[in-house]
């Protein structure tokens, strides 16, 4: 027979199992800081246990950090980023973690044309327009709505934002919701939603810069895309509208390849490495898009996408940019998966539409999936 203190013992255990995760685990907000307009902006930390967690600022709906463990349990921030808003306000920003649009990617001329009538929009890069002008959704304080624990363990935080209509010259207003929510299986999933009240472009992507070593370059991560073919460019980086077979390119990631096994050849291009768009071979619906894997940790990452391309970026242009943490961020030191919608699609007829129109509500997820092996 069960003692008395036996018995009480058992009823506190089985107690605790219905009991939510310690307080230490609940989401919560702090300030990070005063744009230099003026604007106060929030960050959000989720944290499930068993190492996850992850900080989501106001300012460009961005993830700030992400700790994942290694296959000794050993926890890492596994994407690049600044320590304070000011680093992520500053000149020196390279999209480091932001919500990217209304349209990701570059627009040929920054101009399209949309029932009949030309728009123009703003010239960021070069004559072309690039991640959505100037501010964009990235450099703008989106509203963090609400943040929680769902029944499961999992924890969420949605940001909205109101891009007026003529916002770096799209039109219609465009109201959008980006939800992050951090499993406690170490899946970061992003929901997006966006409705308009005239037809508009949208084109909506994650910028982060990951590094599953969480330190140095990626040249020594291998990485395997879901894709037969890409979208060639210019010289300028713009789609020619072809699709390509990646067979015998150094684009061609159909099995697991080291990142610096083709690189030298990638850098004599006019990309100065990797920059390109993929062709994501894909059944409908949700779908892995790529792996990305890091021996020396056994960390993985699988990219999951109801999206169609993805631009693959290996950070040719950070060049000892300081970081968190004292951390230099040298060039390669970080890999972007972007999925999304070809690049300048609202140029190119014979690619997939982004147009969006009244009463249809643009919906998206993303999941980046996380293990060790």
């Amino acid at each position: 027979m069960r003692t008395l203190q036996q018995t009480a013992a058992l009823v506190l255990f089985f107690a605790a199992c219905q009991m939510p995760p310690p307080a230490s685990h609940a989401p919560h907000a702090s300030p990070f800081g005063v744009t230099a307009d003026g604007h106060a902006v929030q960050v959000v930390e989720l944290s499930v246990g068993r190492g996850g967690r992850a900080r989501l600022s106001e300012y460009g709906a961005s993830l700030t950090e992400l700790w994942m463990p290694d296959r000794d349990g050993n926890l890492a921030d596994v994407v690049l980023g600044f320590d304070d808003l000011a680093g992520y306000e500053s000149a020196d920003n390279p999209y480091f973690g932001c919500t990217t649009g209304r349209v990701c990617n570059r627009v040929r001329e920054a101009r399209f044309l949309l029932n009949g009538r030309q728009y123009r929009v703003t010239q960021n890069h070069g004559r072309h327009h690039l991640h959505g002008g100037d501010h964009g959704l990235t450099r703008v304080v989106w509203s963090l709505s609400q943040w929680g624990r769902n029944d499961d363990g999992s924890a969420y935080a949605e940001f909205r934002y109101l891009s007026a209509d003529g916002d770096e010259g799209y039109p219609g207003n465009l109201e959008l919701s980006v939800t992050y929510t951090l499993t406690t299986d170490h899946v970061l999933r992003i929901d997006y939603r966006a409705q308009t009240d005239q037809p508009t472009p949208v084109n909506l992507t994650h910028h982060s810069y990951f590094n599953l070593g969480g330190g140095g370059t990626v040249l020594d991560h291998s990485l395997q895309i879901e894709a037969d073919r890409y979208t060639p460019t210019d010289a300028e980086l713009i789609p020619t509208g072809e699709l390509s077979a990646v067979e015998g390119t150094a684009l061609d990631f159909r099995t697991a390849t080291r990142i610096d096994a083709r690189l030298e050849e990638m850098n004599q291009t006019a990309a100065l490495g990797y920059d390109h768009n993929f062709v994501i071979r894909r059944g409908g619906g949700l779908a892995r898009m790529a792996t990305l894997q890091h021996a020396p940790s056994g960390r993985r990452l699988d990219l999951w996408s109801t999206d169609l391309g993805l631009q693959v970026y290996s950070g040719n242009y950070l060049d000892d940019l300081p970081g968190k943490r004292g951390a230099i961020y040298p060039r390669n030191g970080g890999l972007c998966l972007e999925d999304q919608h070809f690049p300048d699609s609202v140029n190119q007829p014979a690619f997939p539409s982004v147009i969006l129109q009244s009463g249809v509500t643009y919906a998206k997820t993303t999941e980046y999936r996380f293990s060790t092996e």
